[in-house]
């Protein structure tokens, strides 16, 4: 099952309520705004701003530490 694209343009930054953008391996949304990516887990958008990764630190679904 793939996440559905359509609903996904429902979300909005919970830090600055803009868009977001799908990444190519459909692993992380990401605010250009914010310049930060919340991750997807198993398929569910994580929309915390405690869970988002600067764009800099980001991995994949789990963000770098340090």
């Amino acid at each position: 099952m793939a996440l559905n694209v359509e609903l996904l343009g429902l979300l909005a930054c919970p830090k600055c309520h803009g868009g977001l953008v799908l990444l190519p391996g459909q692993d992380g949304l990401f605010c250009a705004a914010c310049a930060v990516v919340y991750p997807v887990r198993e398929e569910i958008p994580v929309m915390l701003a405690e869970e988002a990764a600067p764009l800099a630190k980001w991995t994949g679904s789990q963000p770098s530490k340090g």
